[in-house]
């Protein structure tokens, strides 16, 4: 069901990049149907990028279903560059809406995930009619700038097993991370809205880079000085951690190569790599005492196995994102930046 919007409040389009989604299409289907914000509002530009399983043919049957349900759902199609932010661009260029909006396939959003993102986009600057939920993350910006981004939060869906109640703990996925990032905060397009409009000044996405377009985006917006971001705590995107060792290896090493990445384009500081003394200082004190004392408390009901394991799982992932960063080097045209015509 929908609530009453506001003629006054922006069209919207959601842009979300698919690839080999099929298995992820009913739960997010089923996140798009409950949303809240009104149906004549919203589009929903669902990009697939060249997926080789039945990820097209299913999203052709949700589109009638959509139109049956009184949805504007448009399939597209990015079949030349395998990237999600080629496939975004893609959307983005299709978009009717005032604001764009992104998730991902694997994300779930929550009913009133669309209406609490565009929410700080109508308020006004020179007013206090500020929501409660939507929080300026630049302290020292001019507070005369009109709010050109909004980043929503992502949380994790239950945990399954003790790596993922690890990341849980840890909130991995918050958006508190990147909007807290020493160059420039950043949201992550997992749970990210922007005025079109702009796009007509700062481009689209690289759509060449493999990681790291989201930060890049938002930093070369934020760079023009016209534009700030706001973090609307209440817009809630979940989305699954990484189960097993394997994945989570892939997504440190990835957060290594963004680092790359972005220092190449931005030059960001890179993250220090660990040395031997460094690891056998964190393994030795790990081994003496946080080992005995989480054994200790769990024995006595006032611990887990969070506790016990917690430092070489962190240790582990900080390796995996050392590795990323030096084997990283920016790919073949990923300089190059896409615009709207």
């Amino acid at each position: 069901m929908t609530v009453s919007v506001p003629s006054l409040w922006p069209s919207v389009s959601v842009v979300i990049p698919i690839y080999n989604g099929e298995d992820d299409l009913p739960d997010l289907m089923a996140c798009l149907w409950r949303q809240t914000y009104h149906s004549q509002r919203v589009e929903y530009l669902l990009v697939d990028n060249n997926s080789r399983d039945r990820t097209h043919t299913l999203l052709q049957s949700y589109a009638q279903q959509g139109k049956a349900r009184g949805l504007n759902l448009k399939v597209l199609q990015e079949c030349q560059i395998q990237s999600s932010y080629a496939a975004r661009n893609l959307g983005i260029k299709q978009a009717k809406g005032d604001i764009i909006a992104f998730t991902d396939a694997d994300c779930r959003p929550d009913a009133t995930w669309l209406e609490n993102l565009v929410q700080p986009f109508l308020s006004d600057p020179e007013s206090e009619t500020v929501l409660n939920q939507k929080l300026s993350v630049q302290e020292d910006s001019d507070p005369s700038l009109k709010v050109g981004l909004v980043a929503g939060e992502v949380k994790a869906l239950p945990s399954c097993s003790l790596l993922e109640a690890i990341a849980d703990r840890q909130e991995t996925l918050s958006q508190k991370h990147t909007l807290a990032h020493p160059f420039r905060p950043y949201g992550q397009t997992a749970n990210l809205a922007i005025r079109r409009s702009i796009f007509n000044h700062s481009g689209l996405f690289r759509p060449y880079l493999t990681t790291g377009g989201d930060a890049d985006m938002c930093w070369r917006i934020l760079d023009s000085g016209e534009w700030r971001i706001e973090f609307s705590q209440e817009a809630i995107v979940k989305h699954r951690h990484r189960s097993t060792l394997q994945e989570l290896k892939k997504q440190w090493q990835r957060y290594g190569r963004s680092n790359r990445y972005l220092h190449a384009l931005h030059n960001i500081n890179l993250t220090r790599d660990l040395t031997g003394r460094d690891y056998i200082y964190r393994w030795s004190r790990w081994a003496i005492k946080e080992l005995p004392s989480a054994v200790v408390s769990m024995i006595m009901g006032q611990g887990d196995w969070i506790d016990v394991v917690n430092t070489p799982v962190g240790l582990f992932c900080t390796q995996a994102r050392s590795y990323g960063q030096r084997q990283a080097q920016l790919p073949p045209k990923a300089e190059i930046i896409d615009w709207l015509t």
